[in-house]
């Protein structure tokens, strides 16, 4: 089992066995990483056996059933972190919504429902984790968001989405720049298009061309650099929104 000197991460957004969230967790899991995660509407059977599978590798683990929409959330989040594990040092912001829209159906509800979980809970989680890092005195911390390559290109018929993604690069990059003297980095991810929960035949058949490797993004490959962000070796990398899809042609 995980012990006091053992480092904590917070991971939101790990609801089903597909999730990038799930990949996350096995992924620093195996790197000695105790682990809290956040999850919604999930399946109790499998939260049980997914918690039992990450504490078999060694390390303590607990999760919470959370609606990240909630305005308290990331502050109920980091208290139960505290009680169930102890002080945490990585964050990874990971959790999403999204629903279709496009300019003929866009109205203040949707904006309000992608705003609270895509930019708040993730700017609330960052600045308070930040707050109570600074106040226990640890020696680094890591805080990693998740964005969707809206930087480098459109995405039709999700304007709630990219808006509210978007913030997140620049909040990444800002924030970035006052925790560094705490010894926090904080970087992004854009996955590029990941077969994870939202995939069918069709999206998979009409994206494959587009990845020159021959295959589409896993879950897997989005935590094995999300792994090593989270790593002592990936100290000095700070303020970055790193595109890590694959040669994927946007075109």
């Amino acid at each position: 089992m995980g012990h006091r000197n053992s480092k904590i991460a917070i991971v939101t957004g790990v609801s089903t066995p597909k999730d990038i969230g799930t990949a996350i967790c096995r992924r620093l899991a195996s790197q000695g990483i105790d682990i809290f995660f956040t999850h919604w509407n999930s399946d109790e059977k499998w939260l049980e056996s997914f918690q039992q599978e990450l504490e078999s590798m060694g390390v303590r683990c607990a999760g919470v059933d959370v609606d990240l929409a909630q305005k308290d959330a990331a502050f109920n989040i980091l208290d139960m972190v505290k009680e169930k594990l102890g002080n945490p040092t990585i964050l990874v912001n990971n959790a999403a919504h999204s629903t279709r829209d496009g300019y003929r159906f866009l109205d203040a509800q949707i904006l309000d429902d992608h705003y609270a979980v895509n930019m708040r809970s993730t700017f609330l989680l960052s600045v308070e984790f930040a707050r109570r890092f600074e106040k226990y005195k640890f020696d680094s911390g890591r805080i990693i968001n998740m964005t969707s390559g809206q930087d480098i290109g459109p995405m039709s018929d999700e304007l709630a989405y990219v808006a509210t993604k978007g913030a997140i690069s620049a909040f990444t990059r800002s924030l970035s720049q006052e925790l560094a003297p705490l010894g926090i980095t904080v970087n992004a991810v854009n996955p590029g298009p990941t077969d994870s929960t939202w995939m069918d035949d069709g999206i998979r058949k009409h994206l494959l061309p587009k990845f020159p490797m021959g295959r589409i993004g896993t879950p897997d490959d989005a935590a094995r650099l999300i792994g090593f962000l989270a790593s002592d070796e990936a100290a000095w990398i700070t303020g970055q929104v790193i595109h890590s899809e694959g040669g994927f042609i946007r075109s």
